[in-house]
């Protein structure tokens, strides 16, 4: 399963709707979609060292966040403040033994580009 994460665009959550239940229909996994009201907004919120995290803590596995900030050279402090925002985001997740995950194989980011008229 992927995560993915766009600038909204009016109809945008009644296309992924569709999408989602077409795709369950064909016995796929629902993709997990995540949608920004700006770019500004969404790099506010997912910012290079965030990603950076998701990538580290994929590859590490369920850990805990003390695990995540040394394996990230990070400060514990602003890994625990990163990995809330991802949590309430959606992005991560914990395990019942409170271990934090990424569940997502990828995450894809589209970014419309204006229409030319």
């Amino acid at each position: 399963m992927k995560a993915v994460i766009e600038v909204a665009r009016r109809g945008s959550a009644i296309r992924i709707a569709r999408a989602q239940i077409a795709g369950a229909h064909r016995g796929k996994s629902p993709d997990f979609h995540l949608s920004f009201e700006s770019a500004r907004s969404l790099f506010a919120d997912l910012t290079p060292a965030r990603l950076d995290l998701l990538d580290t803590l994929r590859k590490l596995g369920p850990c805990s966040v003390y695990a995540l900030a040394r394996a990230a050279d990070r400060n514990y402090s602003n890994v625990h403040t990163d990995v809330s925002r991802l949590e309430e985001l959606g992005l991560i997740e914990r395990s019942e033994q409170d271990a934090i995950f990424v569940p997502f194989d990828s995450v894809e980011i589209l970014l419309p580009l204006a229409q030319v008229a």
